[in-house]
């Protein structure tokens, strides 16, 4: 069984944001392919910012999957704790409440992304 790193934050019960890593498994499918389950979403967009982008506090606008196609971020907390997340990585923000979390570019690429919006009460 293969997987895909996948972090997810989340608002806690003080209102801060935190995170853990996990993984998204793959099971065997059709022709050797690996597949995850199917999950509902209402929207996808992509969007680009330029190498050395920042974004100050913030919560996630929706529960959603951010899946990053290039660049290299480093995530932080309002508790100072700080993950990053590279091409190939997904986060699934659900910190959409509360203290919210930041962001910065850490390489020379743009960080383009698509964002999944999660369908209600999955």
């Amino acid at each position: 069984m293969a997987m895909i790193r996948c972090v997810r934050i989340w608002t806690g019960q003080d209102g801060n944001s935190y995170f853990e890593e996990g993984a998204i498994d793959l099971a065997g499918g059709a022709r050797g392919d690996l597949l995850s389950g199917k999950t509902s979403a209402t929207s996808v967009s992509f969007q680009e910012t330029a190498s050395g982008g920042t974004f100050a506090w913030h919560d996630a606008p929706a529960r959603q999957f951010v899946i990053t196609l290039s660049g290299t971020l480093d995530f932080q907390t309002r508790n100072g704790e700080h993950f990053m997340i590279r091409p190939g990585d997904i986060l699934l923000a659900e910190d959409t409440t509360g203290t919210g979390h930041s962001w910065q570019l850490v390489d020379d690429e743009p960080w383009r992304r698509a964002y999944v919006i999660l369908a209600p009460g999955v």
